[in-house]
């Protein structure tokens, strides 16, 4: 027998629907992958029509490349974020460390692997993925030539440093679906290793360094 109670539907604003969308691809992109990411699937999420989400993206592909933006750009936005109150360089450089490291990473270097291979043949996600790589490489920069205007840090190329510094990190998070268990020391630190040598900090300096109130272990 139906309920009497009718549940009463509050329209949303454009605006507050896209969003819905595109937040909603975007934890099925980190949890589950891009190839999941369809408007079907988005739909059935939402407890909508595909009609209302082919409205706001006609091709899946745009939503796919949306999805993966946004996920992009929210863990670097908690990995290292834009505005810095309080804290050093050094100490937000060892909390991005710390933050980038182990199984709680895992799913959005999962996600870089899934949309590095599948923007072969995808142009809207290339373009994409091109640029979440340059606001990575934006953002370090920008915190390591604080520090070396602060005297923290010593390279004469902090743009050089920013990129060896995420190559080292994505080869490491290239292994996010492998066992790590037996993994070395010495490879599980090489992308604190090489910032260390890189801004001339002494080995140690970017370990067990954290702002009042951030844990130290990986979230």
């Amino acid at each position: 027998m139906p309920s009497s109670v009718q549940r009463k539907r509050i329209r949303k604003t454009p605006e507050a629907r896209r969003a819905e969308i595109v937040e909603t691809a975007a934890r099925v992109a980190l949890t589950e992958g891009l190839e999941c990411v369809t408007l079907r699937r988005i739909a059935d999420e939402l407890a909508v029509r595909p009609g209302l989400i082919s409205h706001y993206f006609p091709s899946a592909e745009d939503l796919v490349a949306e999805a993966f933006s946004v996920a992009a750009t929210g863990e670097l936005d908690a990995l290292l974020p834009a505005d810095r109150p309080d804290g050093t360089p050094t100490q937000y450089l060892a909390r991005y460390f710390a933050l980038s490291a182990g199984e709680a990473y895992d799913d959005i270097s999962r996600l870089w692997i899934n949309a590095r291979h599948l923007s072969r043949y995808r142009p809207v996600l290339r373009e994409r993925v091109a640029e979440q790589e340059l606001a990575s490489d934006d953002r370090l920069e920008g915190l390591i030539r604080e520090g070396v205007e602060r005297g923290e840090f010593r390279t004469e190329d902090p743009r050089a440093a920013a990129i060896q510094i995420l190559v080292v990190l994505d080869g490491l998070g290239a292994h996010a679906n492998t066992d790590r268990s037996n993994r070395p020391e010495a490879v599980t630190r090489m992308a604190v290793t090489t910032a260390e040598r890189e801004l001339g900090l002494p080995h140690g300096a970017l370990t067990d360094v954290r702002l009042p109130g951030e844990p130290t272990e990986p979230r």
